[in-house]
């Protein structure tokens, strides 16, 4: 039998989905607040505490937007069409949140586990978006591998763009998860 507060917990997770759809309002900065608080009990190896975050809101998405573009024009990208469409990202929910993974060098922490820690911090402030009522989608692309772009952003050359996570209301309900059946996916293993 699970207990009520296990059941909600449960239940924020199974029902959390990526929404592409959102809109006004985005989380004020006391839920903000609790969200990166949860983010950044992610596990975390030594305690290197290698996760950031950066915020773009308002009329900060135009600017934003522009990077982006300079960015995949950076990267080599010609087609017109395509520089305008990621120039116009940003729009696509109030706030945008960069999830950034700030390597460190230590003997007993490789870098793949602090972009692990980065990414379950991420999957942290998902559900506790999520838990709050908002909707979110947890994007990356070509662009986070720019120079440009994280010259741009204050990062150094090794420090790593986890994702680029697009935050605002739910525009329109989306359809539950389908169940998920785990035997597929979980096995035991035996000598």
């Amino acid at each position: 039998m699970v207990d009520s507060h296990l059941s909600a917990v449960l239940e924020n997770i199974h029902h959390r989905q990526s929404v592409g759809h959102l809109i006004e309002p985005a989380p004020s900065s006391e839920q903000l607040a609790i969200a990166f608080k949860a983010a950044l009990t992610a596990p975390d190896h030594h305690r290197l505490k290698p996760t950031r975050f950066i915020l773009v809101e308002g009329d900060q998405r135009g600017a934003f937007g522009e990077l982006l573009a300079e960015a995949a024009q950076d990267l080599g990208e010609m087609d017109s069409v395509q520089i305008e469409r990621v120039r116009h990202h940003p729009f696509r929910a109030p706030l945008i949140i960069l999830a950034i993974t700030q390597f460190q060098e230590h003997p007993k922490v490789p870098f793949f586990e602090q972009t692990l820690s980065t990414g379950a911090a991420v999957q942290n402030l998902l559900l506790i978006l999520q838990a709050q009522g908002f909707g979110a989608i947890w994007r990356s692309g070509a662009v986070v591998e720019s120079r440009l772009f994280k010259t741009a952003l204050g990062l150094k050359e090794h420090d790593l763009i986890s994702g680029i996570i697009y935050v605002g209301s739910i525009a329109k309900p989306i359809a539950p998860r389908a169940d998920i059946e785990i035997d597929e996916y979980v096995s035991h293993w035996h000598k």
